[in-house]
């Protein structure tokens, strides 16, 4: 990782950082990859996550500066009270324009399915425009279940644009190196302050040029 992790909004408790797609959140516990904590560390920032996206996911994560924010962070979590905004790109026109996915899923092995026996799991959607064959969406992630956004759209027939590991034998005419999911926004009350902060993550280049590619086919 040679470019700066760009810093999205920095007081004494909290940090909130884009992360780039490809850098492990946390660490895997299979090899020595760099970590996010790893990286800011050697920037001279000194932080942990509070939450987690997937490697190939970039976007804003919010980090904590001590255990007592930490804590306070991950309980707003647990009651959902932290409002965190996905942009996507999924492969073909959902039935619905704006609606929800329901499907309950159970974590196996580092695979996450569809299952009755499943945890409840919610994931809202808007469709803000379609070219052909491909829906730009915004998700607002209720539950956060691991893979949840990207087992569940590829479970409703419609995987993300880069999808491998769910795309249930679906092709990616696009042959996108990486998963077409961004985080691109955080909202939640600062633990100390009580003020809402209320943070966006500039769109990487890679999902810029992935818009252009779409719009001019």
């Amino acid at each position: 990782m040679t470019s700066p992790i760009s810093v999205l909004f920095e007081d004494a408790q909290i940090l909130v950082v884009n992360k780039p797609a490809g850098l492990l959140s946390v660490p895997s516990g299979r090899g020595d990859e760099p970590t996010l904590v790893e990286v800011l560390r050697k920037q001279g920032l000194s932080a942990q996550p509070v939450h987690r996206l997937d490697r190939d996911v970039s976007g804003a994560i919010i980090c904590a500066r001590d255990d007592a924010t930490r804590t306070a962070l991950e309980d707003q979590f647990r009651e959902r009270e932290l409002k965190k905004t996905y942009w996507a790109r999924a492969l073909g026109v959902l039935r619905q324009s704006n609606g929800e996915l329901k499907y309950p899923l159970q974590e196996e092995r580092g695979q996450v399915r569809v299952s009755a026996m499943g945890k409840p799991s919610l994931t809202r959607y808007r469709t803000l425009c379609v070219f052909e064959g491909v829906s730009e969406l915004e998700i607002d992630l209720v539950t956060g279940r691991y893979n949840q956004i990207r087992v569940h759209f590829a479970h409703a027939g419609h995987p993300l644009i880069g999808e491998r590991k769910y795309a249930r034998g679906k092709d990616d005419p696009f042959r996108f190196q990486r998963v077409a999911l961004h985080a691109w926004r955080v909202a939640f009350t600062h633990p100390h302050t009580r003020a809402v902060v209320d943070v966006e993550a500039p769109m990487p280049n890679d999902l810029l040029a992935l818009r252009e590619r779409v719009a001019a086919r």
